[in-house]
């Protein structure tokens, strides 16, 4: 581990890593900054942060990853049900365990399949539609903006689709919840604040109070709302094929608890309160990790243009080159979002250079990892699976720091092929990501509806210039990633946008 006091771990370390890198880093650049320091440290070292923040056991490499996360899963880290708390309430799938994890996910997976979710594709194309609509606007307005602001919001959009069947219109207003949820995550302490005022503020718990109090007034009115129209539907609402996650939700939920939908009434109380805590985690987790990814790619397309290039044809290709019957097509044939791998390599290679999660979990007395005949215990620490460690790690992927999308489709053997576990952006296991599916599925249909129409250029000079600071960088990298409640582009993304 890097050099350690007695007196104050390592925060002198950190402390001397965050004088070179932006203050508004996300702390998983931590692992890779501090190797520069110390190029000799091997994987996984130990990092003491107390009092700030728990003491950890970083980790970026996948075969020790996988151990945590795989063949034996560790519970997920404790400051993370905290941090988690006002947005989520305290049961959700991300930090429940055991048996009541086990069966709420069960409850919950048949909605986020793939085949599934494309049922729901003419529903995602309206919103994603909405969205080329606003950068139409952005561009003959001809100013800058922030593209974060902008992709949260079809995200938003998307997700009460998917999970609610429900208008949420943040593309054109806002409502109860959504200024709910963007204030609590405003909110949110970050982890290693070292600022006592910022880290135990006296007015943040009232805060949260009053915006859980918002977001939970306008979920319930929405699911009291929804079980009242599909009794109204009756047996037509069991049949039909195009459903919402939480309709198939209290479908295994009614089976498993053998219950008669007919003698409930209202929504039982049980699953309410515990659809309210998913669905607020899905909106948050789910928006948060492709409104960031979508910025990104179109980020790193205006940077590679032969990329961008062979992405325009392959589009061209299965959607023919009059944009205006795109979504027509997409809406009457979801199948051929199938017929895109280059969209898919591009967004698997954009989550490469800049995931937007990464997994926390807990260590336990008789655990340790395993490297090389060397145990590490993990007891009373923090053990983190850097994604961002693996994804850039020379030693797993040629050309590390490089936008090389072809690495995704060349075949076993290419000195390119992908090591397989090295990709970790939803983390592997039972806990993973249950929500991957849609953040592809969006990707893929908000690509082919925008990208071959607008030109979407970063513009961070000129934001950099009118907000009179020199400009920020990590390793070179002006639009490094920020913790806002995930990872964010730095500064919300400024850019402009025009017609092609």
């Amino acid at each position: 581990m890097p050099p350690h006091s007695f007196f104050f771990g390592h925060l002198k370390v950190v402390n001397n890593l965050l004088r070179r890198i932006p203050d508004d880093c996300h702390p998983h650049y931590y692992l890779e900054a501090i190797r520069q320091d110390y190029p000799e440290l091997v994987d996984p070292f130990y990092l003491d942060l107390w009092p700030f923040s728990d003491s950890m056991l970083l980790v970026g490499t996948p075969n020790i990853a996988g151990q945590f996360t795989q063949e034996h899963s560790l519970p997920k880290l404790e400051g993370m049900r905290v941090y988690l708390q006002p947005l989520t309430g305290d049961k959700n799938l991300l930090t429940m365990e055991g048996k009541e994890w086990k069966t709420w996910r069960g409850i919950y997976n048949p909605g986020f399949a793939a085949s599934h979710l494309m049922t729901l594709v003419p529903g995602i194309v309206e919103d994603a539609l909405d969205f080329s609509e606003t950068l139409k606007k952005y561009a003959n307005l001809a100013g800058m903006f922030k593209l974060e602001e902008l992709t949260s919001r079809v995200t938003v959009d998307i997700i009460g689709r998917v999970v609610l069947d429900t208008r949420m219109n943040a593309q054109h207003c806002e409502n109860d919840f959504l200024a709910g949820i963007k204030s609590q995550v405003k909110w949110l302490p970050v982890g290693d604040e070292i600022n006592p005022w910022k880290k135990w503020n006296p007015i943040r718990p009232f805060v949260f109070w009053y915006n859980t109090r918002r977001m939970d007034r306008w979920l319930s009115k929405a699911l009291d709302e929804r079980f009242a129209l599909r009794q109204s539907q009756g047996q037509a609402a069991m049949l039909k094929r195009s459903k919402p996650v939480i309709d198939l939700a209290l479908d295994t939920y009614l089976l498993d608890q053998d219950l008669d939908e007919k003698r409930v009434s209202p929504m039982e109380d049980t699953f309410k309160t515990m659809s309210m805590n998913q669905i607020k985690l899905f909106i948050f987790a789910g928006h948060d990790t492709t409104s960031s990814t979508l910025c990104y790619m179109y980020y790193l397309l205006q940077k590679n243009p032969k990329i961008e290039k062979r992405l325009h044809a392959e589009l061209d290709d299965v959607f023919g080159t009059d944009l205006t019957k795109t979504a027509s097509l997409i809406t009457e044939n979801p199948q051929l979002l199938n017929k895109l791998p280059y969209v898919v390599a591009v967004t698997k290679e954009t989550l490469r250079l800049f995931p937007p999660a990464s997994s926390a979990r807990v260590g336990e007395p008789d655990f340790s990892l395993n490297v090389d005949g060397v145990q590490y215990p993990t007891n009373g620490l923090g053990v983190w699976s850097v994604a961002r460690a693996s994804h850039h790690n020379p030693s797993l992927w040629p050309d590390a720091e490089a936008f090389i999308p072809e690495r995704w489709l060349v075949p076993e053997g290419d000195p390119l092929y992908p090591i397989r576990g090295a990709f970790r952006p939803f983390e592997f296991g039972p806990r993973n990501c249950i929500g991957q599916e849609v953040v592809m599925l969006e990707t893929r249909i908000i690509m082919a509806l925008t990208v071959r129409e607008f030109i979407v250029e970063a513009s961070y000079a000129e934001f950099d210039k009118r907000m009179g600071r020199v400009p920020k960088r990590f390793n070179g990298e002006r639009a490094y990633q920020v913790l806002f409640g995930s990872a964010k582009p730095a500064d919300g993304m400024p850019c402009r946008v025009r017609m092609r």
